[in-house]
């Protein structure tokens, strides 16, 4: 019986078109999937299908042409650009002979190669495990079932029952850790509510150039890399904007098409960030060919994480590599702000950007005139922490008039704490 190997790097990429003719970007995409998890590129076959064959995919001439493409090319791997059923994987090893690895199995592979975090390598272990459960007779081929009544068993059902229990027992333990950290996500969320701290988080296809954008904006130094999934862990950061307002930008995994279920169930933790966010920065590569494809991939597993709701500010990045296009802000008839042209690697637009946020936080603001009495240092204090501080005039008398801007969270804070105070002294 065939036999597993376990490694091997030197791949033969395989892709079909089902039921039409896909885009060239999809391909380019494959391949540098494929290049991010390591593998060296021998050879690619491509073909079309009405619908996939349900024993071996491709169907039997393009099988057999495919094994001969494996043993002209000595390829220890095939790794095929769709979503294969685990009696296709199964079919498609014993006639090639070599391990066969589907769309989802090379997306979790990168991801466990990129995830440095504990809580994102715990999540990537749980996406694997899911995957494998499905999966697992694969590795006992050796040990295959018999059929037949008393004295007809063979060991292969013990092992894989055995197996089966393992894997179920340590994906309990994983999904009670990730409780644990999503439990103290929830009470850091609590906390940065308190605050009344609005947070704006980036979203958009890997690649877009998120991590660009977020270190432009905060001086955070996450890696950035012009590869798929260059990182994954999601990172926070303060922002001030320019009219005193303080937020906080969050940076997380980039999206793709076909994006495995178990990762998007896995990574829903660290996704909730999206679904109590102020804003969302859907990042888009203004260069793409087939942004559209992009944007609506997007949109999709927004949807799946139950973010749709949550209003979009569209940045398109790289205006850099289009010449004919220069930083700016588009808006709505009602002037708010839809769109964002810039590049966050040579930093035009990012003002505009800034000014951008603003406008839509504004959007609940309070500006007022208040006279604070010299006794009031401590409330003048934290309005210069707090608020948009537009006038700050010494008074002949003592005191100060202050014009500021306040959210409209604070400014009621500050109307429960100094209600009594705020109504004589406040002028309009």
């Amino acid at each position: 019986m065939f036999e597993r190997p376990t490694g091997g790097e030197r791949a033969v990429l395989v892709h079909l078109d089902i039921g039409g003719v896909s885009e060239p970007d999809e391909r380019e995409e494959f391949r540098r999937l494929a290049l991010a998890a390591g593998a060296e590129i021998v050879g690619a076959l491509g073909g079309s299908r009405v619908t996939p064959d349900p024993r071996l995919y491709l169907g039997t001439g393009k099988a057999d042409e495919l094994a001969a493409l494996v043993v002209a090319t000595r390829a220890e791997l095939v790794i095929v650009n769709h979503a294969l059923s685990p009696a296709q994987e199964r079919n498609l090893e014993r006639l090639l002979q070599c391990r066969v690895v589907d769309r989802s199995g090379l997306i979790l592979d990168i991801f466990a190669r990129r995830a440095r975090s504990f809580e994102g390598q715990l999540q990537v272990e749980l996406a694997q495990l899911k995957h494998l459960s499905t999966r697992l007779v694969r590795g006992w081929t050796h040990l295959e079932r018999q059929k037949g009544g008393i004295g007809l068993r063979g060991p292969g059902e013990t092992q894989l029952e055995t197996d089966r229990r393992l894997l179920a027992q340590r994906m309990t333990l994983l999904d009670r850790r990730l409780d644990r950290i999503q439990q103290q996500r929830a009470q850091g969320r609590k906390a940065r509510a308190k605050a009344e701290l609005p947070v704006i988080s980036l979203v958009g296809y890997t690649n877009a150039g998120k991590s660009t954008l977020f270190n432009r904006l905060t001086d955070a130094g996450v890696l950035q890399a012009d590869q798929l999934f260059a990182t994954l862990d999601p990172t926070l950061r303060r922002l001030i904007l320019p009219d005193g307002g303080r937020v906080l930008v969050a940076d997380t995994v980039g999206f793709i098409s076909h994006l495995p279920h178990e990762l998007v169930a896995a990574f829903r933790s660290t996704l909730e960030e999206t679904r109590h966010a102020a804003l969302l920065l859907h990042v888009i590569e203004a260069s793409a060919p087939h942004r559209a494809r992009l944007v609506s991939d997007v949109e999709e597993v927004l949807t799946q994480i139950g973010s749709q709701a949550i209003p979009r500010l569209e940045v398109y990045n790289k205006i850099d590599l289009l010449p004919d296009e220069s930083a700016r802000i588009e808006r709505d008839p009602s002037g708010l702000p839809r769109r964002v042209w810039l590049s966050a690697a040579t930093g035009a637009g990012i003002g505009l950007l800034q000014q951008a946020i603003s406008d839509w936080l504004s959007r609940d603001r309070v500006r007022v005139t208040l006279r604070l009495e010299p006794g009031d240092g401590r409330l003048r204090a934290w309005l210069f922490e707090t608020a948009q501080v537009l006038a700050d005039d010494v008074l002949p008398a003592g005191g100060w008039r202050m014009v500021v801007n306040l959210a409209a969270p604070d400014w009621e804070r500050l109307r429960a704490r100094h209600g009594d105070l705020l109504a004589a002294r406040r002028r309009h």
